[in-house]
């Protein structure tokens, strides 16, 4: 094999969403900046799907004292109160900077940004763009990327961080032919967004596989909380090839209502006072368990109607919900869509600092592959502001990195070229263990957990583990390292599930009782490091 490629840099971005363009652009004015990006920057991740929204503070009703204390309260108290804080004091101006660069959200009557109520929270702050606000916010982005001097390379994948001592100084990649290539760094950003495919059915693109999750853990990084997993509760149910697609909380933000299949308003049981608008954790389990006890549709889901709006407002606020179910048969300004929960969000992640640090010197992270920001579950609305807050923090940071002399370990490289070809002698193709891994934990580290699923999931992600992934030609290289790094994150996932002895935010445990509320909890962190796991024990609470 050996090197093709080498480049150097001030600062390496490793994703090319929401939080890895916003890092880039900020990071390109203390020096070279290059973003490798596995997909096409800007296409690939969840920052372009995403429908909602913005939370920020914008009005005198709200403060931001309320949004720090809904995210908390959503969370479940697992989130790090300084992160929480830094997210609803720096949301405002980051929003302002969106507007100020061309973005265009939809305004209200005085020409302010307009806001929505949604889930969870008391006040209605979540900044939109008709139902398509992620994209309006990435090509807003793509425009500010294109008038600066930062380098792209699509279609690369990150095989693994090189090092230097204990310090993150580059990466070893490998381009879709196969080809291996080295980019030095005086500092690396992690942006690689969330793991949503380890799961069967899913909201995430095909790119959310949890690779910055094993590329940080592999380096000796620390994460949190990676048990914590959001099912988003409504995900489309049928046509079969749709499961799992994203039904926006902004549905329910403008009116939408949850029935079960006897036409009950069933969330009168589980939240009566913020009913449709409970918080995502909240919502999923009513649907789970309205299904599981046979109130459900005939295709596994509950219905959610929004028929008694107006036209003109489904049309003007929903369009691409309209125009989504209208492809499926389903017409939602006369009738209901069936909905059902889909894995969405992972809470859990890279451990930072304020200033986007991670455990590591030389690396830092923003966006779904960080942890500690939304506890354990996250409030719809406050993942883009996470982008953008933390994007511009990690580029920032990063920039001011000092430049040092950079070394590369031909160790390092040797493995890589090593790992490559005992692929070529594999034991399994790629798909057959990804639909093994997917099944599995859709079955057994769902919504519902137990002890017994759980290890026997510990078990077979093991033997899982034990295929090296099959490949016949070059161009197959990368599938089969992100096929490794899926199963790593789905082993840390089923970890930390079985370390939490507790029900506590999108965490279930059916097996536990517990005595405590989520404030007065025990349990602090579970964390991961380098063949290393456990949880954190507060002691003041015991």
């Amino acid at each position: 094999m050996g090197i093709e490629n080498r480049k150097d840099c001030h600062v390496l971005v490793i994703g090319s969403g929401g939080a890895g363009i916003r890092a880039a652009v900020e990071a390109e004015s203390f020096g070279e900046t290059v973003i490798v990006s596995k997909t096409i920057t800007g296409k690939g991740g969840c920052t372009v799907m995403a429908e909602g929204g913005f939370n920020a503070v914008l009005n005198e009703a709200d403060s931001i004292q309320t949004h720090f204390e809904d995210t908390m309260r959503g969370g479940a108290f697992l989130n790090d109160e300084s992160l929480v804080e830094t997210l609803a004091a720096e949301a405002p101006n980051r929003i302002r900077d969106l507007f100020s660069w061309g973005a265009v959200f939809d305004l209200a009557n005085d020409n302010t940004i307009a806001q929505r109520p949604f889930g969870g929270q008391r006040c209605a702050r979540t900044c939109y763009a008709g139902d398509h606000t992620g994209h309006e916010l990435v090509m807003t982005l793509l425009e500010k990327l294109r008038g600066s001097s930062v380098e792209i390379e699509n279609e690369v994948t990150v095989l693994d961080l090189l090092t230097d001592g204990e310090r993150v100084n580059g990466a070893v990649t490998c381009d879709r032919e196969g080809e291996l290539g080295v980019i030095t760094a005086d500092a690396v950003i992690l942006a690689t967004g969330g793991a949503g495919q380890v799961y069967d059915t899913t909201t995430n693109s095909t790119a959310g596989t949890g690779d910055g999750y094993a590329l940080g853990y592999r380096a000796g990084a620390q994460l949190i909380d990676m048990e914590q997993v959001q099912f988003h509760p409504t995900g489309a149910v049928t046509p079969y090839d749709s499961r799992g697609r994203l039904i926006t909380e902004a549905v329910r933000g403008e009116g939408g209502i949850l029935k079960n299949a006897l036409g009950e308003r069933f969330m009168a049981k589980y939240d009566p006072v913020r009913m449709d608008l409970s918080t995502r954790d909240i919502v999923a389990r009513a649907i789970a368990t309205e299904v599981l006890e046979g109130r459900g549709t005939e295709h596994g889901g509950v219905w959610l109607d929004v028929s008694h709006l107006s036209r003109e407002h489904i049309e003007t606020r929903l369009p691409i919900m309209l125009n989504q179910f209208l492809k499926f048969g389903v017409d939602i300004r006369t009738e209901p869509m069936e909905v059902a929960p889909t894995a969405h969000h992972f809470m859990g992640g890279l451990k930072i600092t304020t200033d986007a640090k991670t455990t590591i010197p030389g690396l830092f992270a923003a966006g779904e592959v960080t942890g500690g920001i939304h506890g354990g579950n996250r409030l719809g609305g406050n993942a883009l502001a996470d982008t953008q807050v933390f994007g511009r923090r990690a580029g920032i940071s990063a920039g001011k990195t000092e430049r040092t002399a950079r070394s590369v370990e031909m160790d390092q490289i040797r493995a890589a070229e090593d790992r490559l070809s005992a692929y070529y002698a594999g034991s399994r193709r790629s798909a057959d263990i990804r639909r093994s891994m997917k099944t599995l934990m859709w079955n057994n580290v769902g919504i519902y957990r137990n002890e017994l699923d759980l290890r026997v999931a510990e078990r077979e992600i093991r033997k899982l583990q034990a295929d090296v992934p099959k490949i016949d030609s070059a161009r197959e290289l990368s599938d089969a390292v992100i096929t490794e790094n899926m199963l790593l994150v789905a082993q840390l996932v089923i970890e930390g599930a079985l370390l939490r002895r507790e029900s506590r935010g999108a965490h279930t445990r059916t097996d536990v009782k517990q005595t405590w509320t989520n404030e007065t909890s025990p349990f602090g962190h579970t964390f991961f490091v380098k063949d290393k796991s456990g949880i954190e024990i507060r002691e003041e609470k015991l």
